[in-house]
């Protein structure tokens, strides 16, 4: 009997051990799961897509049955991305016929050991409709904060009026054929601009979130240098990453050069583009709203003038209103000094002091960004530094980049 005990005790502790290890394994198995679904996906770089001017559409031998490499430097990493590419104003579609996405190693190399496919809904070849965006499946990728990556795609037919971003302000490489696992596009034919592509977006932590900006040529950095991602976003985003508070922000800047908050200039207008590129980015909870200056500086008089400074007034309103019913902050940021520009007028001095006066003492938004006050000349306030232009007393050059990067409060992101 004592035998058969001893067993018997040996086989329940036995048991008693297997369904332990069985707790622990499920519990193990809910924290993994938690763990995946306590992620989100949050924008970590996008650009504003426009139609393309007949100026800035791609270079011979053109984007058909040719691959193009495009660089792109991203603002949080992740270890999962998905891309969005866009052709939101083309008249016909556009086939994809393989993407690949790499490191880039500058210039137009890439790390071959990093090269990865892209698919759509599991295929390799997809064809975005007119007026269509389309984004890839999500694919695992060890992308760190602020790293260059090379997105090469191999087109089929493609349509003359072709959608894309003209102010990259960073070289992209076309090559003959189908060369998206070629390494070095020596060969190429370089072009600053962007074309298709539309976002990219990362797996990260529930706390993360982007800021999205609305801008126009000063946010898509005009005067800052090519490939040295050196606009005042790029600084901002930089500096984000360094605050330990602040290091799981990403920076989508939706800028375009040229651009109207109220009417199409160049691109469409602020308004009727604030729903797809602002409210429908991933994971966004601030945005800045930089733009209103080219409205301004077309203002013929001063009657059209005080309309002008009040319709703008109105546009804001409503964008604060449709922020703030998806829970997104918003921030208002002061229109710089254009004395001595192509812009300067009295009555637009008018409407740009009525502008920024309500700007700052409205209440309107949850904060203000004074890049007026950053920027001007303390010796003339009505005119940018001359230290921070590129000369044309309207165009911040890279170091009037830096200094509106710096004068981001980063608290407003905490």
């Amino acid at each position: 009997m004592t035998n058969t005990l001893i067993i018997f005790k040996k086989i329940r502790s036995f048991f008693s051990a297997i369904c332990i290890l069985a707790v622990l394994l499920s519990s193990c198995s809910t924290l993994n799961s938690n763990s995946h679904s306590a992620k989100k996906w949050v924008g970590t770089w996008s650009t504003a897509p426009q139609l393309v001017e007949p100026g800035n559409i791609p270079p011979a031998p053109g984007l058909t049955n040719n691959s193009l490499r495009q660089i792109v430097r991203v603002s949080i990493g992740s270890d999962s991305l998905r891309i969005r590419f866009s052709n939101a104003f083309s008249t016909s579609a556009v086939t994809l016929k393989a993407v690949k996405i790499a490191v880039s190693t500058g210039g137009n190399t890439i790390d071959a050991a990093s090269s990865k496919e892209l698919k759509f809904s599991g295929k390799t070849e997809v064809t975005m409709n007119s007026g269509a965006m389309i984004t890839s499946d999500p694919i695992s990728f060890d992308l760190k904060s602020r790293m260059d990556l090379a997105v090469t795609i191999y087109f089929a037919e493609t349509c003359p009026n072709i959608t894309g971003h003209p102010g990259s302000r960073t070289t992209s490489y076309l090559l003959a054929g189908n060369s998206t696992s070629v390494n070095d596009f020596t060969g190429s034919v370089p072009t600053d601009h962007w074309y298709i592509i539309n976002g990219i977006e990362v797996k990260a932590p529930k706390s993360a979130g982007a800021v999205a900006i609305l801008g126009n040529s000063i946010t898509d950095g005009r005067g800052s240098g090519t490939n040295k991602q050196n606009r005042w976003p790029d600084i901002l985003s930089e500096r984000l990453l360094k605050n330990a508070g602040t290091q799981q922000v990403g920076v989508l800047n939706l800028g375009i050069g040229g651009n109207c908050v109220l009417k199409n200039c160049l691109g469409p207008s602020g308004v009727s583009r604030f729903s797809r590129d602002i409210l429908k980015q991933q994971g966004i909870r601030w945005f800045i709203i930089a733009e209103g200056i080219n409205d301004i500086g077309q203002i013929p008089d001063q009657t059209t003038g005080d309309k002008i400074a009040q319709d703008l007034i109105a546009a804001y309103k409503q964008m604060i209103v449709d922020a703030h019913a998806q829970g997104i902050k918003v921030y208002g940021a002061t229109v710089m000094p254009f004395k001595k520009s192509f812009y300067d007028a009295e009555y637009r001095q008018t409407a740009r002091n009525t502008v920024n006066e309500w700007i700052r003492t409205s209440g309107s938004f949850d904060a203000v960004i004074d890049f007026d006050k950053a920027m001007r000349d303390p010796n003339d306030t009505l005119t940018i530094l001359p230290t921070a232009h590129t000369g044309d007393f309207l165009h911040p050059n890279e170091a009037g980049y830096i200094l509106m990067g710096e004068a981001v409060d980063l608290k407003l992101f905490e």
